[in-house]
Parts: C-alpha cells; sequence; structure tokens
C-alpha cells in the first residue's frame, strides 16, 4: 500500500483532494460548494502550490516554523512506519486519526473516531490482499507409528525356543530374550509421541467437599458415584475424571500421599524415563539395579518412594544417609499416607506415576522385591517401540481368567472372601465372561501387575485412572479388575495392550522375598570360616515345590552318599545280621 491510500494533501495543512473524497470512506458532513470548471480548478491550484512553495521557504529558516514543520514530518513517517510494520495485520494505531469533514488532526484528533477508522481501512486493505492468496492448511501432527528392524538383525529372526524338559522344575522361569544393544535402542528412541486414539485432552478432577458415593471408595480418591463412574468410560476427545489427590492444590502437596517440597521438585524435573519402585511397612528390601548403562545412569530417573516405617529401618541399618540416595535409587518419603493397608497404599505410584511424575514420557514401575537386571532402554526399545505399543504389562504365567484368579485370591487368603465375591458379582452383572478363545487376540483376562511398561500419553493415563478407581472402591487387588476396565476402554477406541510372556517379564526383573521370610532363614557362614552343612531332612519330591525347598536345592549342598559294599566275591564272610532301618 502507498502513501496514496492515505489521501493526496493540498495546500492546507489537512484538506485532502477531491479523488478521497469520493471513496468508500468518504462523509460528507458540510454541504460541499458547487462544483469549479476544470481548467480554472487546475490553475489555482498551481498557484496554490506555488504560493504555499514561497511560503516554506520564507518561514522555514525561522526556529518555531521549522521545527513545526520538522515535526510534522517526523509525524508522518512515523504513521507510516508503523503502518508498513504493523498495519498489514489490522493493528490500530492512535493519535492519528481522520474526522467526518476528511480534515487531518495532528493533535485536535478525536481517539474513538481514530480507531475506529483506521482500522477500519486497514481491515479492507487486509481483506483485498487475503483475496488473492490461498490460505494453506495447518499441518496435521506427527506420530511415532513404529518401525521395522533393519534385514539381517539378530532380533528380527529370533524365535522362543522350547522349555527345557526339566521333570524337576516345573514352576515358572525365565526365557531368552533378545533385546538390541544398549546405543542401538537409545538410537530409536521415538522423537514424537504415539497417537492417542479419540482421547486428546485430560483433565483431573479437584475437590475439596466431598460426599460418599454408593458404596467403597476414599477422600484420596474423590467417592466417584457409580454415574460418574459410568461417565468416565465414555471416551471422548476431551475428559475430566477421578485419578485420585482429588484435594489439595498439587499432587503430593496436602493430597494424601504428601511429598517433601524439594523431592517433588526433583519428580518435575524428570523429563524423558522413570523407573519407580515402593515400599511400604518395610515389608520388603530394597534391591539394586544391575547391568545398567552409563547414559542411563545418567538421564535415567530412579525414583524408590517409602513410607516413614521404611525410612526409619533404613536409617536403623545405616544403608540411608542424608543425601537420600540409596544406589541408583533416590529415595522419597511419604507422609499421610491415604490408607491404612500398605499394599493398596502401593497401587498409588505404581497406577498414578503420570500425576506424581507430569514432565516424564516414559515409565517403568517394578515391585518392591524385584531387582531390575536390564538396561531401561533396552526393555522400552524391546517391549514399546518396536511393538508400537504404548502400555504393555505381562501376563499370569498360570491363570487366564478373572473368575480363577479371584478364587486363587481366596484360597490364598490375599482378601476378605465376601469383598473378593461382591466384585466379581457386580462384574458380571455389567458383563464379565470368562476367558475363551473368542476374546482372541486378547491372548489373558489377568496380568501379573508386578511390572507396567508405558508411554504417558492420554489414552494410556486414562486408562491407570480408571484402573486405580476399580482398585480404590472394591479390593486392592488389581489383577481381578484389570479386565474390566481394559474390555470398557477398547471397546470405545482401537487402543490396545501388549501382554508379553510371563517369561519374558523374569528375563529382566529376578524375584526376591519378602523381608520377614529372609529374616527367618540362617544367616551366611562368617567370611573365613569353615560352613558346617547339616543334611537336610529328608522329603518326598512334588510337583508344587515350596519357595523354601526350591531355596535348599540351589543354595544348600547336598551331602556325600556313603558308597555301598559290593555284593559276591568282595563280600567278606561272616553271619548275616539284619539290621532295622530307620525311616
Amino acid at each position: 500500500m502507498t502513501s496514496g491510500s492515505l489521501g493526496l494533501r493540498s495546500g492546507s495543512y489537512g484538506s485532502l483532494q477531491q479523488p478521497f473524497q469520493n471513496s468508500l470512506f468518504s462523509i460528507q458532513a458540510t454541504p460541499s460548494p458547487p462544483p469549479v470548471p476544470a481548467a480554472r480548478k487546475t490553475t489555482k491550484m498551481f498557484k496554490e502550490k506555488e504560493k504555499l512553495f514561497h511560503w516554506i521557504c520564507k518561514f522555514a529558516p525561522r526556529k518555531k516554523v521549522g521545527m513545526l514543520l520538522l515535526c510534522v514530518v517526523s509525524a508522518l513517517v512515523f504513521m507510516w512506519v508503523l503502518y508498513v510494520g504493523k498495519g498489514e495485520d489490522g493493528v490500530n494505531i492512535q493519535g492519528i486519526g481522520f474526522n467526518n469533514s476528511s480534515d487531518f488532526n495532528y493533535l485536535g484528533s478525536s481517539p474513538t473516531n481514530v480507531d475506529q477508522d483506521i482500522s477500519v481501512q486497514f481491515n479492507a486493505t487486509v481483506i483485498n490482499k487475503d483475496e488473492n492468496i490461498t490460505s494453506q492448511p495447518p499441518s496435521p501432527p506427527v506420530y511415532f507409528t513404529g518401525y521395522s528392524l533393519p534385514p539381517g538383525n539378530p532380533c528380527e529372526s529370533f524365535t522362543l525356543p522350547p522349555p527345557p524338559a526339566d521333570k524337576k522344575r516345573t514352576g515358572p522361569r525365565p526365557c531368552p530374550v533378545c533385546y538390541l544393544p544398549v546405543e542401538e535402542a537409545i538410537s530409536l528412541m521415538p522423537n514424537a509421541s504415539s497417537l492417542s486414539p479419540v482421547l486428546k485432552s485430560l483433565t483431573y478432577i479437584h475437590e475439596e467437599n466431598l460426599t460418599r458415593s454408593e458404596f467403597g471408595g476414599s477422600e484420596f480418591g474423590g467417592y466417584p458415584s457409580l454415574k460418574q463412574r459410568s461417565d468416565s468410560y465414555d471416551i471422548r476427545e476431551s475428559m475430566n475424571v477421578h485419578c485420585g489427590f482429588v484435594r489439595g492444590r498439587k499432587p503430593g502437596r496436602q493430597t494424601g500421599f504428601d511429598i517433601d517440597d524439594s523431592d517433588l521438585l526433583d519428580m518435575e524435573q524428570c523429563q524423558g524415563v522413570v523407573v519407580a519402585s515402593a515400599i511400604f511397612g518395610a515389608y520388603d528390601l530394597i534391591q539394586q539395579p544391575r547391568n545398567i548403562s552409563e547414559t542411563a545412569k545418567r538421564n535415567v530417573c530412579f525414583f524408590m518412594f517409602v513410607d516413614e516405617v521404611t525410612e526409619d529401618f533404613l536409617r536403623n541399618s545405616s544403608v540411608l544417609d542424608s543425601g537420600k540416595r540409596l544406589g541408583l535409587w533416590r529415595i522419597v518419603v511419604v507422609h499421610n499416607l491415604p490408607y491404612a493397608d500398605p499394599r493398596r497404599n502401593g497401587k498409588v505410584p505404581k497406577l498414578l506415576l503420570h500425576r506424581l511424575f507430569p514432565n516424564a514420557r516414559y515409565s517403568l514401575w517394578i515391585d518392591g522385591k524385584l531387582e531390575l537386571v536390564v538396561d531401561p532402554y533396552q526393555i522400552l526399545e524391546r517391549f514399546l517401540w518396536r511393538k508400537n505399543a504404548s502400555f504393555a504389562i505381562s501376563r499370569h504365567y498360570k491363570r487366564f481368567d478373572t473368575f480363577v484368579e479371584a478364587e486363587a485370591n481366596k484360597a490364598a487368603g490375599k482378601y476378605d472372601n465376601a469383598s473378593i465375591d461382591f466384585q466379581v458379582e457386580f462384574y458380571k452383572s455389567e458383563g464379565l465372561t470368562p476367558y475363551s478363545s473368542a476374546k482372541l487376540p486378547i491372548t489373558s483376562d489377568v496380568p501379573e501387575g508386578c511390572v507396567i511398561i508405558r508411554e504417558h500419553i492420554p489414552i494410556s493415563n486414562l486408562f491407570t485412572c480408571l484402573w486405580f478407581n476399580e482398585v480404590d472402591r472394591f479390593t486392592s487387588r488389581d489383577q481381578i479388575s484389570y479386565s474390566t476396565v481394559r474390555d470398557k476402554v477398547m471397546s470405545k477406541t482401537n487402543w490396545t495392550i501388549n501382554m508379553f510372556l510371563d517369561c519374558e517379564r523374569r528375563n529382566f526383573v529376578i524375584q526376591g522375598y519378602h523381608r520377614d521370610v529372609l529374616e527367618h532363614w540362617a544367616p551366611p557362614p562368617p567370611p573365613g570360616g569353615v560352613a558346617v552343612i547339616h543334611p537336610p531332612p529328608p522329603f518326598v519330591e512334588t510337583l508344587n515345590k515350596t519357595s523354601h525347598q526350591m531355596f535348599a536345592e540351589t543354595n544348600v549342598s547336598t551331602p556325600t552318599k556313603k558308597t555301598p559294599p559290593k555284593r559276591g566275591k568282595d563280600r567278606k564272610s561272616g553271619p548275616r545280621r539284619h539290621r532295622k532301618v530307620a525311616a
């Protein structure tokens, strides 16, 4: 746009020539004078310009007039610069305007008229320019869609070998897993997040005044009603659901499951991969990860959540100093636990890591009794990135049906039998059926929930929120509620879960024993001393051995058996004596 759009100036300071008066923006406020013939008008205009030129040359040397002219010129230049720089965006320029009689006022114009008139003219210019420009549609978002291993890679043609034929060992065992080298696994880490089907925005309910629901629930969970529970399974593009930490300003601060501010700050700064575990009630001994690369030691966050009881046990054992570090683990002490049951408290970090680590991309949860023996980057590459999955969990090594799992929990006394029966009957009324081949490609309804590998995207975060709500409302046995939550979410989306073999899980974690079991075993012999090994009592070998018997087979040496005497010629002469052999 040129200066002509602002009008051509005549001999006076503000009057505009006729072409601008005849434009779209001309508003006649007073009667116009009678038309003048073209020849006389041209001669008069030339004389006026000549007089103006002589007037400028006469009065410009004077100080006041020169300064006034300089101000006018500067104002015009400043207005033009503003128009060129910002006028195309439709920005209104204040302090300069046109009045209704088309007179230019450099000091006394009305601010109201300035914004209205100038903005109209600039907007009209933008419209005229945009008519000839084809608007470009915004580029679609980029998501991670998986990859294929290059031809010739050993993991591409890897097949699981058959289990060894060992009749003495019939229980679960690890199996081979083909991992990529750590450097190669790190190089394959996705730059973009995976697609979250249907759900794009997920927020969480915050309430201070709570009312109890129909049954179950807690203050920490917010007592969601059955109607709110039903609505939470109606997957939409934007959702607001219960997900623990209902009270307080932020998770871990006056919400129940409270965490010190210094620990919360460290947790918020974890922006990549987090490995998390928890021990409450000093129930387990902390296991140190092994075979961890230097890159993972520098970049992966290792957090261990403990309660005050476990903290006292660690300090009394002289293994925890003031730095809150124990090997690779960053120890986080949790105060004001929301539940009286330590196992239910453990479900908070297990299922709600995305709330405790809001900036983390991936998380690996392992139970407190497990020892991690494979690098986290290799685990993520093998079970998430290579499978193009955002959630991975191992299936139970023996049980595949929720009803069978519920009966096993009742037989083992894991929870109150009446509560388990009520939960199963409630799920049956919603359509829960026994597992069968009709559910394929779903391979199991029962997970081995001691390890969870996931990416923090809206749909996986929603799944763990809803799973936690079931644990909060019903029993703490999360294996019973897993299939119900999974089936409800999958019925609304095309989201899937990678349920890998339990023997593959046992390849990268070693399952230990609880502290109370370890304390009942005899301590190891002192260094340099001679161990006196007593023969174990005779026992009948069964197919289902106890954990103590399996430990005895692997860690206790069997005493040397006495060689029986030979019969025949080598037998010494003498009377036969029948001896009674004690059983």
